[in-house]
């Protein structure tokens, strides 16, 4: 019994080897298009976001005006920093131009809309307005250069503690998407996916296998985010259409934060990294 049991360890330990070497193949195969690719992915949403808020101005103007009773001056002053902060600062991320400043404008953006939208007391908005910080957080970590050696063409032996302790809360705030994907139903479909969704975001949390979890968890939310968020088959003039493209485009975003993980690896607070110190 004790050797079918080490047996079949082993066997899993191979499997889930082989695994780890495909996502470190899939990695450094693609590592010059991977960090352009998620920074993409990552602010689809405010730049969508920004395109509505010029395409639906008149609306979005009236919806501020009528719920906070704000006048026309503010409601406009909210469009328009919406409009112009959101656009400017996709253009500054792709670019890497001033990356921490337009970091802090997103930052601002969406703390803004949560409080003027009272996302704060709807819970799945919240938790994916949270997961969308961890993600800006993560593109914060990116553009930290690591800290200069003293001596030319010598690397720097000194941690970079602020990109760890960035990396570290980026990827334990964008577990909170997957907290808004947890259905509590009795079918044996859901409970798997409750189950295998659940272990895979602990692991991106604690930095455990984390490019392999995170490239798992990519694949899984695309396949969700393509199947449940099909925008593009709802007529134009549906409200659910508008609903849907914004949760579509919020999902692409913490999609963009997991491949940023994937792209940075898991940073020095995790368990990988301590796994090296052993």
């Amino acid at each position: 019994e004790f050797r079918r049991v080490l047996f079949r360890s082993s066997g899993q330990n191979e499997i889930l080897s082989k695994a780890e070497d495909v996502a470190d193949k899939v990695t450094r195969s693609s590592k010059h298009v991977l960090p352009h690719l998620a920074r993409f992915c990552l602010v689809s949403t405010f730049f969508e976001d920004g395109i509505r808020m010029w395409v639906q101005w008149s609306e979005q103007r009236e919806y501020m005006d009528i719920s906070w009773g704000c006048g026309w001056f503010l409601a406009t002053l909210f469009v328009v920093i919406n409009l112009v902060g959101q656009l400017g600062a996709v253009a500054m991320v792709l670019t890497r131009y001033k990356v921490d400043i337009a970091c802090g404008v997103l930052f601002f953006i969406v703390v803004l809309q949560t409080i003027a939208y009272s996302i704060l007391w709807d819970l799945q908005f919240l938790f994916r307005n949270l997961a969308l910080i961890g993600a800006l957080l993560l593109v914060l970590a990116e553009s930290r250069v690591e800290g200069k050696s003293l001596f030319a063409g010598v690397p720097s032996l000194g941690e970079n503690k602020p990109k760890m302790y960035l990396q570290l809360a980026g990827r334990v705030l964008l577990v909170f998407m997957f907290l808004t994907l947890l259905r509590f139903e009795m079918s044996a479909m859901q409970i798997v996916q409750n189950l295998v969704g659940s272990l895979l975001m602990v692991l991106v949390a604690i930095g455990y296998k984390t490019k392999l979890s995170a490239l798992v968890l990519v694949t899984w939310l695309n396949i969700l985010n393509f199947y449940f968020n099909a925008w593009w088959n709802i007529p134009a003039y549906k409200p659910m259409r508008d609903f849907l493209k914004y949760d579509f485009f919020q999902t692409l975003s913490v999609i963009g934060g997991l491949l940023m993980v994937v792209s940075l690896g898991p940073g020095g607070v995790s368990m990988d990294e301590s796994k090296k110190k052993w």
